[in-house]
């Protein structure tokens, strides 16, 4: 595994254990079991924020990966992508706002954000997951420049 490879690994599997948690603090909700809910919540959000960091990272100093498969196939991707995009930046959003009225015991806000944030967390760590095997798996891409280099003109 090359430097190309090993961050989108460790990002996606990032994304895929927040994703797991939320799941299990949602069962925790339901059986009564704030405490553990919360904790759980926590440690969801605590990936979620690692999968950041290591994308942002990544994006900065190694670069991201271009589309390498076939042409044909290019446009779907692309449309495929930008969905991913979107529905990460509204759950990110979302996200923060569930976990703010939480903090605030705003429970009757925080109960019908976190339904609707779940839904969507889960719908973006799967395209994530479907991004990540497009682009490592199926259909190995190029790399661009990393962003300070861009920058830089280096």
């Amino acid at each position: 595994m090359d430097i190309f490879t090993v961050f989108p690994t460790i990002s996606t599997s990032f994304i895929v254990i927040s994703a797991v948690l939320v799941a299990i603090g949602w069962g925790l909700i339901i059986k009564g079991k704030r405490e553990a809910h919360k904790k759980t919540m926590i440690a969801a959000a605590i990936f979620a924020v690692l999968f950041f960091l290591v994308y942002a990272s990544r994006t900065v100093f190694v670069g991201n990966t271009s589309w390498g498969g076939p042409e044909s196939l290019s446009g779907l991707y692309h449309v495929f992508l930008i969905f991913h995009i979107v529905l990460a930046t509204v759950a990110a959003v979302f996200g923060i706002t569930t976990l703010t009225l939480g903090f605030k015991e705003k429970y009757a806000k925080h109960r019908r954000w976190g339904r609707v944030t779940s839904v969507i967390w889960f719908i973006t760590a799967i395209t994530g997951v479907a991004v990540y095997v497009l682009l490592y798996l199926m259909y190995p891409g190029g790399h661009t420049k990393p962003v300070w280099e861009v920058i830089l003109g280096a």
